[in-house]
């Protein structure tokens, strides 16, 4: 729990609050914090046809997102809250921030994703006329920040954070016996991690394990016998999964501008042996080849992985370090969402 508790506020929590999410994740802290929590999940408003979800994702404007306004002003009416926290708000209108504002309360934008990044998603129209309106916004990027400092908006640096009531170690005793999975990559196909991942497997041998969505559709049949593939991993399937890795690999997404990666967060909050793609903001995490193992190339990462694979009580050893890192600097959602609520005071870390 961060040293520094915030005050109890009134929060109305717009964003998607599935099982799993990090979304979710962040309500769940917001509670262990004190906050009085109300939940309005836009997607509960938004229709089930798959037709007009896909055009509602590049459009979202007009008769496409009239509905999820109207329920939301209605719910700030009703809750009267001190702060409508926004997790990626795509959908939502000027007049509705006006409205929020017109009853008192903060508005805050907790965006993961990359608006003004170099990926085109399409999802971000509705986003551009408001994003102006908030009294904070929640910056897990270095490009952002400096876009955001530059632009006079109020921000706060955060990052991709762990959830302590989710991702944590497994008991003691828990050992190579029970790790049953060589080099692992639990994630999505961006960018260049299929060629990367067939590389280890091809051209050095390594026993690779994939877990994840869109697999199937990106390696063709050939390919997809050259690694172990399975399915989606969530929750405690997804920790699970890292605990029976020997080696837990971990990229960014380069069109997101991301410096770190969520999952290097989580791998090593779970305990799990992080050997991670090197960027300065990993190098800031973490302590290289104390807690955890960094690489700049397919060859450099497949001479680590071959040396880690039979080497346990190192790898154990950078693992239960890069775990007292995660939890001692405060990587878990409680210490930098308390951090962001701080902020909301005028307190500064």
């Amino acid at each position: 729990m961060p040293a520094s508790l915030p005050r109890p506020r009134r929060i109305l929590y717009a964003g998607t609050l599935d099982p799993g999410s990090t979304s979710a994740y962040r309500y769940a802290a917001l509670e262990r914090l004190g906050q009085q929590m109300g939940a309005f999940d836009p997607k509960l408003y938004e229709g089930r046809s798959r037709q007009v979800q896909r055009l509602r994702f590049r459009y979202p404007v007009g008769p496409l997102v009239a509905r999820v306004n109207h329920v939301l002003v209605e719910a700030v009416g009703s809750f009267r809250p001190d702060v409508v926290w926004f997790d990626k708000p795509t959908v939502f209108t000027a007049e509705t921030m006006r409205v929020i504002h017109e009853v008192g309360a903060q508005i805050v934008f907790y965006v993961q994703d990359a608006p003004f990044g170099p990926r085109d998603d399409g999802c971000w129209r509705q986003f551009y006329k408001v994003y102006r309106m908030a009294d904070l916004h929640c910056l897990v990027r270095k490009a952002d920040v400096a876009r955001y400092r530059a632009w006079g908006l109020p921000w706060i640096e955060t990052m991709f954070s762990f959830d302590p009531k989710m991702h944590f170690p497994p008991e003691p005793g828990f050992g190579d016996a029970e790790r049953d999975r060589g080099v692992s990559y639990i994630g999505f196909p961006y960018e260049q991690r299929p060629a990367f991942l067939l590389r280890l497997a091809r051209d050095y041998q390594l026993p690779v394990v994939v877990n994840g969505n869109r697999w199937l559709r990106v390696l063709t049949p050939e390919e997809q016998r050259l690694v172990v593939l399975g399915d989606y991993l969530a929750d405690a399937k997804y920790r699970q999964g890292i605990w029976r890795s020997k080696i837990n690999l971990s990229f960014v997404t380069e069109s997101n501008e991301d410096d770190i990666a969520h999952k290097a967060v989580e791998i090593a909050a779970c305990g799990g042996f992080l050997l991670a793609v090197r960027t300065p903001g990993h190098q800031a995490l973490f302590e290289e080849d104390r807690e955890a193992v960094l690489f700049s190339s397919v060859e450099e990462c497949a001479n680590k992985a071959r040396f880690y694979l039979e080497r346990l009580e190192l790898r154990e050893a950078i693992a239960a370090r890069g775990r007292e890192r995660a939890v001692r600097s405060g990587y878990d959602n409680d210490t930098q969402l308390a951090r962001v609520l701080n902020r909301l005071d005028g307190k500064q870390d």
